[in-house]
């Protein structure tokens, strides 16, 4: 005789939603401030992964020249 495990669906894991704040340009750049500009329209156009493309410039941006 055969014996059939019985699946059945677990509980839902529930993960932290982990938000950074936005990376800060320094002022007097000309390179972080185009940068957070082109993260503003991006955010008033809700294009959330352009927004996050900006993070990801300004942050190497920032760990490149300015730490």
């Amino acid at each position: 005789m055969e014996k059939h495990a019985q699946t059945v669906m677990g509980n839902p894991v529930n993960l932290p939603l982990r938000l950074e704040a936005d990376p800060q340009p320094v002022p007097g750049c000309a390179h972080c401030d185009k940068v957070a500009m082109d993260r503003g329209h991006a955010k008033v156009n809700g294009d959330g992964s352009r927004v996050s493309d900006c993070n990801v410039r300004l942050r190497r941006h920032l760990a490149d020249e300015h730490s």
